[in-house]
This record gives structure tokens, C-alpha cells and sequence, in this order.
């Protein structure tokens, strides 16, 4: 095999490196020798390969953690934390109350809230989605996560279609969401 047809490539990645403590050293005009990384950079197929170095990135110093160059992250909050602490994505529950919440400030109307008892014990406040609906206390449902914009506390939806809610009458435009079948088109025979 002839030296001109290795490609430009295997020979960028034969070269050897220079130490990762100079790699991150300003450059100088002077300097004619280049990282592993700055080579790779060049080449149109850069972003499949990573340089490897036997050293380990560099670690923060101790004037530099006391001085408080690590951040703690912010502890994340689950938009469900019944459905988060049960471990689990739909609970069933009773429903104790069925209500109207009204929307914060720029909206406006009526949403149909229920108040409903988790088989875990407890207590949450569930939106009820679609036009109408057949439930009242005492009426089994199934809860999902999925908090409603627009109402503050309100951080769960009702499955329709499941157990004792009915769903919507009428729906032909995502019908899966609403617990709706498929109507039954007519033969002409």
C-alpha cells in the first residue's frame, strides 16, 4: 500500500498528542505543533471522534471550591407528586365533590373540577377534560398527571372513558384523549 493513499485522517490520528495540561493554553503564533482535538476540528468528520488522553480532565482546587465554584443544582419538583410518590402513572380514586374552578386573570370561564380520594389515601383536586360529563360523588375514576395551566392547584386530569367516566358524546377530532369510539359509518348495500 502506498503512503499517499492512507487516508489524512488515520494520519491525524497517528500523530501523537500534546499534553492535556497545554491543550488548554492560550495559543501562540509561534507554535507549529496542534492538539489532537484542534486537528480533528478541522477534518469534516470531527464530530465522530473524541480525543483520548491518559490524564484526567482537571479538577477544581480547593481556594477555587471555597470560593464557591460548584453550584448545587435546584431540586426538581414533580408536576404530580401524588402520582410520583405512588411510583405510578394513573391512580384510581372516588370522587368526593364534583365543582367549577374559575381561571387566573387573563381567562376566563368555567372548569370542571373534581375533588377525588386516591386509592393511596389522598386527597387531590382533578381536572375533568371534554364537554360534559356523567360523574358525582361517589364515582369511580381514573386520575392521570397533567396540571391545567390555567388553574392554580389543579394538578392532575381525569382519564375519560375510564371506569364510571364517561366519554365525550359527539367527539370526532382526538377522539383517543377523550375516551370516544369510532362511529360506525353506514353501508350502503
Amino acid at each position: 500500500m502506498q503512503p499517499s493513499m492512507v487516508s489524512p485522517l488515520l494520519r491525524l490520528l497517528l500523530r501523537p498528542a500534546m499534553p492535556l495540561r497545554t491543550q488548554f493554553a492560550a495559543p501562540t503564533t509561534t507554535s507549529t505543533t496542534f492538539s489532537l482535538a484542534s486537528r480533528l476540528s478541522a477534518t469534516p468528520a470531527a464530530s465522530a471522534f473524541r480525543p483520548f488522553s491518559s490524564t484526567s480532565a482537571p479538577q477544581a482546587t480547593l481556594n477555587q471550591v471555597l470560593r464557591g465554584c460548584r453550584q448545587s443544582r435546584k431540586k426538581h419538583r414533580p408536576v404530580s407528586p401524588a402520582l410520583s410518590e405512588a411510583n405510578a402513572p394513573l391512580l384510581k380514586g372516588v370522587c368526593l365533590k364534583v365543582g367549577i374552578t374559575r381561571p387566573k386573570k387573563p381567562n376566563s370561564g368555567e372548569r370542571k373540577t373534581a375533588r377525588v380520594r386516591l386509592s393511596t389515601g389522598r386527597h387531590v383536586t382533578a381536572y375533568i377534560p371534554g364537554e360534559g360529563h356523567n360523574i358525582q360523588q361517589h364515582s369511580v375514576v381514573l386520575v392521570r398527571g397533567g396540571r391545567l395551566q390555567d388553574c392554580p392547584g389543579v394538578r392532575y386530569r381525569l382519564v375519560r372513558g375510564a371506569y364510571d367516566l364517561a366519554g365525550v358524546v359527539g367527539r370526532m377530532s382526538s377522539r383517543s384523549k377523550y375516551g370516544t369510539k369510532k362511529p360506525k359509518t353506514a353501508t350502503i348495500g
